[in-house]
């Protein structure tokens, strides 16, 4: 029977961006909804779609070989996976997730020490309670099954919750007042795993690429044409990730320059290499940057 590296998916919340990501790094992956085992356009890998919660325990326990979560559940679990490669992107947006302390607006509560011998509802119970401890606060840390915005001030008095934004904290009318973490996904491995030198492969493979599909949603190709006489002023507006490829033209007076720039300053520098004497500019989007 061939290899294969069983892979875990986060159901929920990721579950969507996770596929987005994989289709850019190269792989199709198809989950009808109700399978928990979608399929796969490489046979030498199997995938399960696990909660991100618990994959660090199918991960530690050699049930799945790899795996994407959130390193807030692996420091959550406890339990001592291996980060192959951070992957910063979430269900909304390509920043980090923070787990927030927060407090009803109407409250009087302004940091943590205000909360002495209060109750605190959060998904994120261990990671809470050493946040509390290191501050020298003694509180009430209860699990929350889900909906724990509404939860203040009735069922608790302040919660540790996740956001990207804070839309959801400021319409529930909660203010933050401090983050105990930050936190993205990451690529997690098992130690039996990573001891398996074709898994290892695989995985090396997997994070290879899909770091790559990470690092090119930030970034656009350029190209453009200059003449020989501009080219010094052309290469001083831009700001290359490595040296801009430089190529020569069947005009000999003329050369085209091929680079790579951050999406959110082209805008500032396509005008800049306009004036600098650059001609047929043309930016293009990027699948994966691999350096």
């Amino acid at each position: 029977m061939a290899d294969k590296l069983r892979l875990g998916l986060p159901k929920g919340s990721l579950q969507d961006a996770t596929i987005a990501l994989f289709r850019r790094a190269g792989w199709n992956i198809y989950a009808d909804g109700r399978s928990y085992f979608p399929s796969i356009d490489d046979a030498e890998i199997e995938c399960m779609l696990i909660r991100a919660q618990e994959m660090a325990r199918y991960v530690d326990h050699g049930v799945l070989d790899a795996g994407l979560t959130g390193i807030d559940w692996v420091v959550e679990s406890g339990l001592d996976v291996a980060s192959v490669t951070s992957l910063t992107y979430a269900k909304q947006s390509r920043r980090k997730v923070r787990w927030v302390l927060a407090v009803p607006e109407s409250s009087p509560y302004q940091k943590a020490e205000d909360l002495e011998g209060m109750i605190i509802a959060t998904e994120l119970v261990e990671v809470s309670k050493r946040y509390f401890a290191a501050k020298g606060v003694n509180v009430k840390v209860e699990f929350s099954w889900g909906a724990t915005e509404v939860k203040p001030p009735m069922l608790a008095d302040a919660i540790v919750e996740v956001t990207e934004t804070g839309s959801s904290l400021k319409a529930n009318h909660l203010k933050i007042i401090d983050t105990v973490m930050e936190s993205e996904t990451h690529l997690i491995a098992g130690k039996a795993a990573l001891a398996n030198p074709w898994k290892r492969k695989k995985i090396d493979q997997v994070a290879l690429m899909l770091r790559g599909a990470i690092d090119a949603q930030a970034q656009v190709g350029l190209m453009l044409n200059v003449k020989r006489t501009d080219l010094d002023a052309v290469l001083a507006v831009l700001p290359a990730l490595n040296s801009p490829t430089i190529s020569q033209l069947s005009d000999p007076a003329w050369v085209a320059v091929n680079t790579i720039l951050e999406e959110r300053v082209a805008r500032d520098v396509i005008p800049q290499l306009k004036a600098a004497g650059g001609a047929g500019i043309v930016e293009y989007p990027l699948n994966k940057v691999v350096l």
